[in-house]
């Protein structure tokens, strides 16, 4: 599964052709969650309260690219890298 983001510790990983809503997959700690793209809401898993919120506020500063990526998995397309909260690259 390819890696978007990595920030902080936390995992974002993005699925090729995977199933409806749009969403993330997040792994912090050995926490898994996933992570709906237009709500930032955890649908499946956990994350800790301060990593949940964090990967949140990520999802609505890059809904734009998260979407794009989206729309690339199901086309079996590569994705591309996203800036991770933390600013790294």
């Amino acid at each position: 599964m390819p890696v978007l983001s990595i920030f902080f510790g936390i995992i974002i990983r993005m699925r090729h052709d995977d199933h409806p809503p749009p969403h993330i997959h997040a792994a912090y700690q050995g926490f898994e969650a996933l992570v709906e793209i237009r709500t930032g809401n955890i649908s499946e898993g956990h994350l800790p309260k301060k990593a949940a919120k964090i990967v949140k506020e990520w999802c609505f500063v890059h809904q734009i690219e998260l979407l794009d990526n989206w729309e690339r998995a199901q086309r079996f397309e590569p994705l591309e890298r996203i800036r991770g909260a933390d600013y790294d690259d």
